[in-house]
C-alpha cells in the first residue's frame, strides 16, 4: 500500500474543530470492493470519531456508490455485509444490479437501421427523379464547354456538377452510427439505492439528507456533450435526487450507456477527474483523506522470463494480451492527474491544510491481475484492501497518527488490532503470515 502525507500545516498550531473530508476515487467494481476493505482498516484504527462522523463527503464513480452510505451512517463494516449480502441494514448489491443489459438500445437501435436501409433507396430514387427535369440547366453550360474543348479538366467539372445535382441529400445509414451507447444501463444501480435510502428513512434530496445528517456531500460526473465536471451537492447542482446523481458519476463510457438524466447526458465523473480533493478544499478542508484504488502497476520485467515467451509474471506485460495493457494505461493517466493535482495543491498558498492519500501499493501484482469489472471477485478484492491499508499504518502508524491528531482523529494500534481480528474471524478471512506484496509499504511525506 502507498500512503503518501503533504503536510501544510507544520509549525502551526492545531486547529479548533478542524474540518475533515474524505474523498472517494473511482475503481470500478473490485476497485470499489478494495476500497471498501481499506477504509474498513482505516475505521478500524479511529478512535471515539470514525469515518462515518466527518464533515464533507466527495466522491466519483464507485466513490460516490460509497460515499452516499458513508455520509448516511453506514459504517465500513456494514459496507463489507452488504457486498457479501449478509447486512441487514442494506440489500445486497447484486450482479444484476451492476450488469443490467441495455437491452432499449440493442433492440431499437438495429431496428431503427433496417427501417433506414428499406427507406434509402426508395428516398434516393425520388430525389434523382425529381432533379433529373432541372439537370440541363444546372449542367448545360458546362457540357456546351467540355463539347468545345474535351480536355479532362472540362470532363471533370461535367461529372461533378452532375453529381452535385443528382447526389443524394440523405446520408447513407452507416453501421455506426447504430451501435448501442454501452452494454449495460446503471439505472439499476439507482433503483438500488434509492430503494436502500427510502430502506433507512434516508432523504434521497441533497439539502434534506444534508439537514438531517449535519453532513456535506458532493457527487460529481461529466456532461457528455459539453465535456465539463458537474457537481452535485446541497449547495452545488442539486435538480437530481442523490441516487441519479450516483447513476451520473458512475455511468462508465461503454461498459455504461449515458445516463440521461433531466434532458442532460452523464458520463462517469472519473473522465474529467481523477479525484475531486478540489472540491474538498473549496468547501474548506483542513485535512482531505484521499483514497485511490487505482495506480499504474510497477513492473519488474525479468528478460529471461519474457526471451521465453512464458506469457506470465515477470514477463513484459504486452505479451499477456490487449487487457493488460488497457489496465496499466488506464491507471498510468487516471494517477498522472491526481499527481499533477497534488502537486497544485502543495504549491497553492491558500491551502494550508494536510492531505493523506491511500493507494495500493505500486507492485501489488496479485490486485493489479484482478479485472476491475469482475464483480464475482468482490470478496478477494476487499480482504486484498483491508490487509494492504491495515499493513501500511501498521507501519508508518506514528507518522499517521501525528496528521490525524493535528486535525481532531485519535488513533489506537491496540483497539485497530482488536476490531482486525474479529473482522477477520466474521468474514473468514485468513490473517496474512506476511506481506503478500513486493516490498515495505510505501510512504511519502512531503511538507508544504
Amino acid at each position: 500500500m502507498g500512503l503518501t502525507l503533504i503536510r501544510k500545516s507544520n509549525g502551526r498550531p492545531p486547529r479548533k474543530n478542524p474540518k475533515v473530508a474524505l474523498v472517494l476515487a473511482g475503481g470500478a467494481v473490485t476497485g470499489g470492493a478494495f476500497k471498501v476493505g481499506g477504509i474498513a482498516a482505516l475505521e478500524n484504527f479511529l478512535v471515539d470519531r470514525g469515518l462515518c462522523d466527518l464533515d464533507t463527503y466527495v466522491g466519483l464513480s464507485a466513490g460516490a456508490l460509497l460515499a452516499v452510505p458513508l455520509a448516511g451512517g453506514i459504517h465500513p463494516h456494514e459496507m463489507i455485509r452488504v457486498l457479501e449480502g449478509t447486512s441487514e441494514d442494506f440489500d445486497q448489491l447484486r450482479p444484476i444490479d451492476f450488469y443490467a443489459p441495455n437491452i432499449g438500445e440493442f433492440a431499437e437501435r438495429p431496428a431503427r437501421l433496417a427501417l433506414d436501409l428499406l427507406s434509402y433507396l426508395p428516398g434516393v430514387g425520388q430525389e434523382f427523379l425529381r432533379g433529373l427535369p432541372s439537370l440541363p440547366d444546372a449542367a448545360g453550360g458546362v457540357f456546351r464547354r467540355f463539347i468545345r474543348d474535351t480536355s479532362y479538366a472540362n470532363f471533370e467539372s461535367l461529372v461533378t456538377r452532375i453529381i452535385e445535382h443528382t447526389a443524394p441529400t440523405r446520408n447513407f445509414p452507416g453501421p455506426s452510427d447504430y451501435i448501442p451507447s454501452g452494454l449495460f444501463d446503471n439505472s439499476s444501480l439507482e433503483r438500488w439505492l434509492r430503494r436502500n435510502l427510502d430502506r433507512l428513512s434516508m432523504p434521497n434530496d441533497f439539502r434534506a439528507f444534508q439537514r438531517k445528517r449535519n453532513v456535506e456531500l458532493y457527487l460529481s460526473a461529466c456532461n457528455l456533450d459539453t465535456a465539463e465536471r458537474v457537481i452535485f451537492g446541497g449547495d452545488e447542482v442539486n435538480d437530481l435526487t442523490i441516487a441519479q446523481a450516483v447513476q451520473a458519476s458512475t455511468a462508465l463510457p461503454i461498459f455504461y450507456k449515458p445516463a440521461r438524466l433531466g434532458g442532460v447526458d452523464y458520463v462517469d465523473g472519473g473522465v474529467r477527474h481523477t479525484a475531486n480533493i478540489d472540491v474538498a478544499i473549496e468547501k474548506g478542508a483542513d485535512l482531505v483523506i484521499c483514497y485511490n484504488p487505482f495506480r499504474p502497476f510497477m513492473n519488474d520485467v525479468d528478460l529471461a522470463s519474457a526471451s521465453r515467451g512464458s506469457g506470465r509474471g515477470g514477463g513484459f506485460l504486452s505479451d499477456r494480451g490487449a487487457k493488460l495493457v488497457v489496465n496499466q494505461v488506464f491507471r498510468t493517466l487516471l494517477h498522472s492527474r491526481l499527481q499533477l493535482g497534488l502537486q497544485r495543491y502543495l504549491a497553492d498558498d491558500s491551502f494550508q491544510g494536510d492531505i493523506v492519500l491511500i493507494e495500493p501499493h505500486e507492485q501489488d501484482a496479485s490486485f493489479f491481475a484482478i479485472n476491475p469489472l469482475a464483480f464475482w471477485r468482490r470478496s478477494e478484492a476487499m480482504h486484498r484492501g483491508f490487509e494492504s491499508v491495515h499493513l501500511t499504518i501498521e507501519q508508518h502508524f506514528d507518522e499517521l497518527e501525528e496528521v490525524l491528531a493535528r486535525n481532531g482523529l485519535e488513533m489506537s494500534r491496540k483497539v485497530a488490532n482488536r476490531r482486525a481480528n474479529r473482522l477477520r474471524e466474521e468474514h473468514d478471512w485468513p490473517r496474512p503470515a506476511a506481506s503478500s506484496v513486493k516490498g515495505s509499504p510505501e510512504l511519502r511525506v512531503v511538507s508544504g
